[in-house]
């Protein structure tokens, strides 16, 4: 058995401006609060004496690790990311920033916002738009019918609103 595992494909490089505004605040706090925090931390604790085998020290580095690693990716995604501040010339199609309202099979409805693939939030209705819903009904318009293959199998939906705000 093999450890490999194929590369992900590389997430869409679109961000709305609130997306964007949430990015910069996590990376400035990490770096302006978090890791002085945990660096003074680290210090208290290797003043102690013998690093081997204090927990407060090793938690501690491994906390700067993570921190750092975040750090890194937060520098390198916003230089390549571009945020999307425009409507679409044309407002009735679904395109990056949409709001629309999906009916199901049953009559049930679901609300999502098309963003990028660093603000996506199920739980707020905001999905990305590299995932199997936002696909299927991109430059789609409101009546329009869409099937969208999902792991568990096919779900067939129906637009029935599509609108943009800000």
């Amino acid at each position: 058995m093999s450890r490999y595992r194929p590369p992900q494909r590389k997430a869409s490089p679109y961000i709305t401006r609130e997306g964007w505004r949430q990015l910069e605040r996590e990376l400035d706090w990490l770096w302006r609060v978090r890791r002085p925090e945990v660096t003074q931390a680290v210090a208290e604790a290797a003043a102690m004496g013998d690093r081997s085998e204090n927990a407060e020290y090793i938690y501690g580095k491994k906390q700067l690790r993570e921190i750092d690693r975040r750090v890194r990716y937060l520098s390198k995604r916003l230089d390549e990311l571009t945020i999307v501040q425009r409507h679409p010339s044309d407002p009735t199609r679904i395109r990056f920033g949409a709001w629309l309202t999906l009916e199901d099979e049953e009559g049930g409805t679901r609300r999502y916002r098309i963003v990028g693939a660093d603000e996506f939030s199920p739980e707020k209705g905001l999905i990305s738009i590299d995932s199997p819903v936002a696909c299927a009904v991109l430059g789609k318009t409101v009546d329009d019918e869409v099937t969208v293959a999902l792991p568990n199998g096919e779900v067939w939906y129906r637009i029935q609103a599509v609108w943009y705000e800000g």
